[in-house]
């Protein structure tokens, strides 16, 4: 990456502003602001993850970058979180969203904004960047939304084709132990203690909360823009990486928003397109300052002609549980449409086939399967985190494969399947992954997708399966860019359980499959390279002092005797010390997931989140975790919160819950 020093504008910083809430609740805002002397167009950043340590490594790599380039860049730390005052209640909360606004607000009617405002933001500040733009604030003109989602139900951590994710507890332990770290003496004052106080008093028990909304519900209906896309009026710039979960926001937008909006994937897992991984990375702030200039400035510089859709497209190889780069090629879509005519694959008793033909196939329960499926959302905080080797899984499932490909297939779009069965239980489940099997035999996932199949007719409701019946689904994949090539063969890959993935059944179904379709986004894209990118560039990366290395492990135990399979996941982000803020800070997360073979009872996962933050004399640390198990009638959840300062403990609080399976 190029690292640039020297800027059209010299910059200002205010490390912080306290924005006044009409309740009287002040947020805590970072400000670049360009010495112009004039007015200018300011972008917010508005996030729960720490200004002052959290997210300043990332924030040093662009928020100068953008300032020194002509605009105001605005840092908010979230009600609760950080240095801004009052309680944090949940994520995209109503109050979340309000004070969003009364940002974006206020920072219309300061003297050195131009009136107009954008947002910008990957994860939680993607998602609430388009949550906030549905309320339509007139300030607001443009948002770039990374690794975001439309549907907090269907496409978020939480639950996948009505299925909860493995991740569902996970993500709570994160959030418990993250949020509960306390502001800045430096930053907040005097105050900053019995602020702290309050907040640990006050923790949510969202570990509950996200268990017990198990059908797509007002709850999740709320800040899911796919509820009203026409509310969007801001022009969306919606970006994403293959390598993360949140693949699909980017179709899903630029097919439904009738405001301006273009779309842009790339190989990335959950990272800013100028640093993520794997490669090739892209001069990501210089796209972003073209769509800003564009709709904040009103420069005619082509940005809202940009093609519908720029995607890389991955050529098929090896699979690996990580990349520095993924070779493949950009392509550019003037105009982005569905697949109208996919190109559809049998499935039959000889595999998958261009002929229609019975499969009369048997889907065996098998809890073993899906220990190679990697993270949710890979972002670099763990070893080996991108999907392994598919043979072991594929073992376990039911697999339909084509004849060798006599010519290299480009897919972009999602897959689906289609299948025709009966089961032997009122409830099931189906994980479907689409995988390139390499003439040598490996197998590489290229996508997958998930149904309860209680929800076959939605997931407003459960409808149990008549047992012995026929019974019709579909279940549509994510979204891809892959290149098959001519030679390897297409697996569909069909199973019962993907654990830890997803959360087992509390019994499992035998599946009987009596027909299926595969349906693949065949297009016939150029050949060539359809896009050019500069290569990375940022402002200066932050100074850092390296206390204690990384540590990262993954490890998958069998036990033979008992059937049983643990993995076992540790990573350990070390120390470091910022040497303007005198800050020292270290993370590291454990996570467990364990089941045995032939009891979808014994199902375990735990997730403990350690951080500890300090200053010359002083420090605090914080012990977050979160279990969780399930017998055949409920979910039982625990969760402990321990905090200390000076290595004493000041906080302590245990949580547990037992949540019926809905």
């Amino acid at each position: 990456m190029q690292h640039v020093t020297e800027f059209p504008n010299q910059i200002e910083e205010f490390s912080h502003v306290p924005i006044e809430m009409p309740d009287g609740v002040r947020l805590s805002a970072r400000i670049w602001r360009p010495k112009t002397g004039g007015p200018v167009p300011a972008i917010l950043e508005y996030l729960p993850y720490r200004k002052r340590d959290g997210t300043a490594e990332r924030d040093a790599l662009t928020h100068p970058y953008l300032a020194g380039h002509g605009y105001a860049c605005v840092r908010v730390d979230m009600r609760g979180c950080g240095d801004s005052e009052g309680l944090f209640e949940d994520e995209y909360s109503a109050q979340e969203l309000a004070d969003g606004v009364a940002v974006i607000n206020w920072l219309a009617e300061q003297e050195w904004c131009s009136g107009s405002v954008g947002m910008m933001g990957i994860s939680w500040g993607g998602f609430n960047g388009l949550q906030i733009a549905a309320l339509a604030p007139e300030p607001l003109k443009a948002v770039v939304s990374i690794c975001s989602t439309v549907d907090r139900y269907g496409d978020d951590i939480h639950y996948k084709g009505g299925l909860m994710l493995g991740e569902n507890p996970g993500w709570a332990a994160t959030v418990l132990g993250w949020f509960a770290l306390p502001p800045d003496p430096d930053i907040v004052g005097d105050g900053w203690r019995e602020m702290w106080l309050e907040r640990l008093e006050n923790t949510p028990f969202l570990a509950e909360t996200w268990v017990q909304h198990q059908l797509r519900d007002a709850y999740w209906k709320h800040g899911s823009v796919c509820e009203e896309y026409s509310a969007i009026k801001a022009a969306v710039l919606s970006v994403g990486g293959w390598h993360d979960g949140y693949r699909n926001t980017i179709a899903h937008l630029v097919e439904n928003l009738d405001a301006p909006v273009k779309g842009l994937v790339g190989p990335w897992n959950h990272k800013y397109p100028h640093f993520g991984m794997p490669g090739p990375q892209i001069d990501f702030l210089g796209e972003m300052l073209a769509w800003w200039d564009r709709w904040l400035k009103d420069v005619d510089n082509g940005a809202d002609k940009w093609p519908d859709m720029r995607a890389w497209i991955m050529e098929g190889v090896a699979p690996q549980v990580s990349y520095d780069f993924r070779p493949g090629r950009w392509v550019a879509l003037e105009d982005w449409q569905p697949v109208q005519a996919p190109e559809v694959f049998h499935l039959t008793n000889g595999g998958l086939s261009a002929r229609a033909g019975p499969a009369q196939a048997t889907i065996e329960p098998a809890l073993g399967c899906g220990q190679g499926t990697g993270e949710y959302f890979p972002f670099g905080f763990g070893p080996g985190e991108l999907p392994d080797d598919q043979m072991a899984d594929d073992a376990l499932s039911l697999c339909f494969d084509s004849a060798p490909l006599t010519e290299d297939r480009d897919l972009l779009g999602a897959p689906s399947v289609s299948l025709q069965l009966r089961s032997d239980k009122t409830c099931g489940q189906l994980a479907v992954r689409l995988c390139d099997v390499r003439p040598d035999g490996t197998s590489a996932l290229i996508s997958h997708g998930y149904l309860n199949l209680r929800h076959r007719e939605g997931h407003a409701q459960a409808i149990d399966l008549p047992i012995g019946q026929d019974v019709s689904v579909q279940v549509v994949l994510d979204q891809c860019g892959y290149r098959l090539p001519a030679g390897h063969r297409l697996r569909v890959a069909i199973s019962s359980s993907y654990w830890p993935f997803v959360w087992p059944e509390a019994e499992q179904a035998t599946l009987q499959v009596s027909h299926g379709q595969l349906r693949l986004p065949v297009r016939d894209l150029p050949q060539g390279n359809g896009w050019h990118f500069d290569g990375p560039k940022a402002a200066q990366p932050l100074p850092s002092e390296r206390l204690s290395a990384v540590q990262e492990t993954k490890k998958i135990t069998r036990d033979g005797a008992s059937g049983a399979a643990t993995l076992d996941i540790v990573g350990n982000r070390g120390a470091t010390r910022d040497p303007h803020t005198g800050l020292t800070s270290s993370t590291s997360v454990q996570e467990q997931f364990h089941i045995k073979d032939t009891d979808p009872l014994s199902a375990r996962s735990s997730f403990r989140w350690d951080r500890e933050m300090g200053r010359d004399d002083w420090s605090a640390q914080v012990v977050g975790s979160v279990e969780m198990t399930a017998d055949a009638q409920d979910y039982i959840v625990q969760a402990e919160l321990t905090v200390l300062e000076d290595e004493v403990e000041i906080f302590s609080r245990k949580w547990e819950s037992r949540v019926a399976r809905s």
